[in-house]
């Protein structure tokens, strides 16, 4: 017997766990929005300012970000060059 197998009485049946509710992916916050899109934090809060960019919302003085709208927003950016 392995050291780490588990021993039940002879009829026992195994019980999978009860399911817990996923938790949710946390909020980004600007630097974490600025390291996702390898662009300088000063530009996440200019563009914020500009009102470009994905949304961010205020929790209290934090802004914060939802992790899929921001990878939504970076999926739905045209590839097209800017115009000069």
């Amino acid at each position: 017997m392995a050291a780490y197998e588990i021993v039940r009485p002879v009829g026992q049946v195994q019980v999978p766990a009860p399911r817990t509710p996923t938790r949710p992916e946390r909020c980004w916050g600007v630097e974490d929005v600025a390291a996702f899109l390898d662009v300088p934090v000063r530009t996440v809060y200019e563009w914020r300012r500009t009102g470009y960019g994905p949304r961010g919302r205020r929790v209290g003085r934090w802004l914060r970000y939802d992790p899929a709208e921001v990878r939504t927003w970076f999926a739905d950016l045209d590839d097209r060059p800017a115009a000069g």
